[in-house]
């Protein structure tokens, strides 16, 4: 196994990676940018998107989806924003956080309450027809989402309750909550997270300077990568065949670290990524 540095670009706060044709979508949040990094070429190209940005996701008839201050947003290739709809106008501590699409092509999001007001949060969901909807709440800090290959199990993230949460998923429905994983052995916060072939979660640790792989079968704790960066964000497989995980990270607000903020890559682990999903609207 090897973990280096890739690409130059140095985030304030990198989240969100997705692999998407050949090239690493991420957002930086606090720089306001989304990112895209093609590693075969070195290409690194950005996108001012003028307000805080916690996720970015591609459309399926071109260009993206953003989620950010100011709610949904289309992004084209050009940095042209076209304002989709803001669910919480009025929650001026509220931003949206991490967010994924649904195999059926729905994008789920959520917000986060800055001032870490408990239950303030929502996760939503932005449907083909760009209407908009709660789809699970109240939360505090929502965080990482994914599904499993056959897309029948979604998992899911708020981050105070340091826990993977799990529903059963049908036509943007979530039902039957449970708990899967706990991460209350450890003080740091789970961050975003991945999905393997095997089914097995891989969760960022903020504040924990790792990656951890689970089981959300079992619950148990399979591996555990430390990184060289305190602020370790997000991960996602990427790669001809999605076996190489990448890591965003972010800066520390008072230790300095050499490579804080830089996209790191994790390869040799000997599983592979299940392919992402783009927005079908």
């Amino acid at each position: 196994m090897t973990i280096e540095t890739v690409g130059n670009y140095r985030a304030q706060w990198g989240e969100g990676p997705l692999w998407w044709k050949d090239s690493l979508l991420y957002v930086d949040i606090e720089k306001h940018r989304v990112v895209r990094f093609n590693p075969a070429t070195g290409e690194e190209q950005t996108w001012e998107v003028g307000e805080r940005v916690g996720t970015v996701v591609p459309r399926e008839a071109g260009g993206f989806v953003i989620a950010g201050d100011n709610g949904f947003h289309l992004l084209g290739e050009d940095g042209r924003l076209t304002a989709l709809g803001d669910p919480e106008p009025d929650k001026a501590d509220n931003r949206f956080n991490d967010g994924k699409c649904s195999p059926d092509g729905r994008f789920f999001a959520g917000t986060i309450s800055l001032v870490k007001k408990t239950g303030d949060a929502m996760l939503y969901r932005l449907d083909p027809d760009l209407t908009i909807h709660e789809s699970f709440g109240p939360v505090t800090n929502s965080n990482g989402i994914v599904w499993s290959a056959d897309g029948r199990t979604v998992y899911y993230i708020d981050t105070p309750r340091k826990e993977v949460l799990a529903f059963d998923y049908e036509a943007g429905h979530l039902t039957n909550l449970r708990s899967v994983v706990s991460t209350a052995h450890y003080e740091w916060s789970p961050d975003g997270m991945t999905i393997d072939a095997d089914g097995n979660l891989w969760i960022a640790f903020c504040h924990g300077a790792c990656v951890c792989c689970f089981s959300p079968e079992s619950g148990q704790e399979l591996r555990k990568i430390d990184l060289p960066c305190l602020e370790t964000t997000a991960c996602a497989f990427g790669g001809p065949d999605l076996a190489d995980l990448y890591v965003t990270t972010g800066v520390h607000k008072s230790v300095e670290e050499a490579d804080a903020g830089r996209l790191f890559v994790i390869r040799g682990l000997g599983v592979k990524g299940l392919p992402a999903n783009g927005f079908a609207g």
